[in-house]
């Protein structure tokens, strides 16, 4: 399947510019979850893979950090380009390894191109400042230097995004960058690390390294690697945060995330019904920004509900390579299991089961991964469903008495990654903007997604840090500022 796999169908790490076999002992399959098909079998590095890797990062650090930024993002220039040729290539294996439809996995690539493209304009992003005369006969400028050798720790759910959201900013400003990807669908980031070979980085700047939660802790420690990117659960996230930050590391977690949509009387119904349930059940729910739970406005909560049955009902659910499909795979038989546990745990704690996913069957599919939508009424905000990230395609809805109550429930969640607002209201809008507590807002969307030259906010236990993924934010973190004062007195 990829030309950089083991003769015996097993994931290489890409160290100091060639494929090289990760030496630990434990290891695990990689299977399409819609089929059972095992596609490879990815061993993970040990301490001794780790260090090889550093070592290589950092001597090439030492050589690209001087190299000018022109010539720095060249390689990137040619990845954007390879990465273009082969999307449709790249989005049928990122469907056959983690399940989502192909359009959605056209859609991750398409959003991790638009990051190499940004991070592109290194030229002006990097630029600091400069002013003349800031005291008597002194003038000072300021520069963004690189650090060192910086690690990104990548999901599963978006294996191709998340990576090209670190790498490619990493890199372009000067610095030595490895990928630690999910052990979960490791195939798409290697297929990528085919073409960032081709793309012609010198050997030890960009490179990969597989391996589970003991390769993340080794990373964590290790004296040679300066910083990490993470983005992930809320407990691995604190856990991440927590150890690199102790061993002197830059560090940025993004965790997970309990995001609300508040749906007012004067909103169009079945507009909003359409963007939160295709916010929902994207990616099978498998996603940090799934609005799953629905905050509505007395007044119109029965019509919205309503709206909702029938789209939720008219959801396909099925193999994401084949066409008609709005519900791929679940990731693992384990995560199908944890999802069927939170829908039950709805009918449990008293909500209204007005759509039951769980008895969805795909024909010819039987030894897949599926659970089709389901949806809650009358969910109140102390409800495991309404608390707690599942990472499933459930929908919980919360009758409240008007705008205020809204926004108060909004606000008791633990997690403050994203929101969204339906209204016609330019009042409520404003208000919305001021006063929720999330890093990410939408009005009128469905989906709250910064495009790339913005930084994906998160707040409370949805972030760690204190400098977000993509735009300046990651240049920031990636880099060091460092001013320079310079006084040359009149010698004649």
């Amino acid at each position: 399947m990829l030309a950089s796999l083991s003769d015996d169908g097993e994931v290489q790490n890409y160290v100091d510019g060639s494929w090289q076999k990760p030496a630990g002992r434990d290891s695990q399959p990689v299977t399409n979850p819609a089929t059972g098909e095992r596609l490879a079998t990815i061993p993970f590095s040990d301490a001794a893979d780790l260090d090889t890797a550093v070592d290589a990062a950092n001597e090439a650090y030492d050589d690209w950090r001087n190299t000018a930024v022109e010539d720095r993002i060249q390689p990137l220039f040619r990845l954007k380009s390879l990465l273009e040729e082969h999307i449709d290539e790249l989005a049928e294996l990122l469907v056959r390894e983690h399940g989502k439809t192909r359009a959605e996995a056209r859609g991750e690539l398409r959003r991790g191109i638009e990051n190499v493209e940004v991070a592109c304009g290194m030229p002006r992003l990097q630029q600091a400042g400069t002013l003349a005369n800031a005291a008597p006969d002194i003038d000072e400028s300021a520069v963004r230097e690189p650090l060192g050798t910086f690690v990104g720790i990548t999901p599963f759910n978006f294996p191709a995004m998340i990576s090209l959201w670190f790498l490619p900013h990493a890199v372009a400003s000067g610095n030595a960058f490895i990928l630690k990807p999910s052990e979960q669908d490791p195939l798409v980031t290697q297929r990528i690390f085919e073409l960032v070979d081709q793309a012609g980085f010198p050997d030890g700047v960009v490179q990969l390294l597989n391996g589970g939660p003991d390769t993340v802790n080794e990373i964590l420690a290790h004296p040679g690697i300066e910083g990490v990117s993470f983005v992930g659960s809320t407990p691995v996230a604190r856990h991440i945060y927590e150890t690199a930050a102790a061993n002197g590391k830059r560090v940025q977690a993004q965790g997970g995330a309990k995001n609300h949509v508040i749906v007012t009387e004067s909103a169009d119904l079945s507009y909003a019904a359409e963007k939160t349930v295709s916010s929902a059940c994207a990616c099978a729910g498998e996603r940090c920004l799934s609005n799953d739970v629905v905050v509505v406005e007395d007044s119109v909560y029965d019509a919205f509900a309503d709206e909702m049955v029938a789209k939720m009902r008219d959801q396909t659910v099925g193999y994401g390579l084949d066409d008609g499909v709005d519900i791929g795979a679940i990731i693992s038989a384990d995560h199908e299991e944890t999802i069927r546990r939170y829908v039950q745990s709805g009918v449990d704690e008293g909500a209204e089961l007005l759509v039951d996913g769980r008895d969805v069957t795909v024909e010819g599919y039987e030894d897949g991964n599926f659970v089709g939508p389901s949806l809650f009424g009358e969910v109140s905000p102390e409800m495991t469903i309404v608390r707690e990230e599942h990472f499933g395609p459930i929908v919980g809805l919360v009758r409240v008495e008007d705008f205020d109550e809204a926004v108060d429930v909004v606000n008791r969640s633990d997690f403050g990654n994203a929101a969204s607002l339906f209204t016609d209201s330019g009042h409520k809008a404003s208000r919305f903007k001021c006063e929720v507590e999330a890093g990410n807002l939408g009005v009128n969307v469905g989906t709250a997604a910064p495009m790339a030259f913005f930084a994906f906010g998160g707040r409370k236990d949805s972030f760690f840090g204190d400098l977000h993924a993509q735009g300046s934010d990651l240049v920031n973190f990636y880099t060091d500022k460092m001013s320079y004062i310079e006084r040359w007195p009149d010698q004649s």
